[in-house]
């Protein structure tokens, strides 16, 4: 038991210096940089832009769409890592099915295209 404990003390000597390196980061940005905000620093920021009408207004539902597909497609490559790592334990099946898993999200990228969902107007 302590042999497999002992593998992660690596991982725990990354992390402690890792927390160590930003907390000292943050500090240091604390003691050195002038802490004294003025009127333009503590105003709300929009894109440079000064606010010109309601924060609650309603959005274009293509950017749902388009943030929807991002996740999609993200997804895809999340599931291709595991995937290319374990192929060699899969075999065959692994392969086939993950073509298959492939050929489903490219069909669907293709009508997405095909239909205008990617358009920006």
């Amino acid at each position: 038991m302590d042999a497999m404990l002992l593998e992660y003390l690596p991982i725990l000597i990354f992390l402690g210096l890792a927390t160590a390196i930003s907390a000292i980061a943050v500090g240091a940005s604390f003691i050195i940089a002038r802490q004294r905000p003025d009127s333009a620093k503590a105003s709300a920021y929009e894109c440079g832009f000064d606010v010109f009408d309601d924060a609650r207004g309603k959005f274009d539902v293509r950017f749902y769409l388009v943030a929807i597909l991002f996740i999609i497609f993200d997804l895809e490559v999340a599931f291709l890592f595991p995937w290319a790592i374990t192929l060699g334990k899969i075999g065959v099946f692994g392969f086939w099915s993950m073509m298959v898993f492939l050929a489903v999200l490219t069909v669907g990228f293709i009508y997405e295209w095909k239909v205008g969902a990617l358009e920006w107007e």
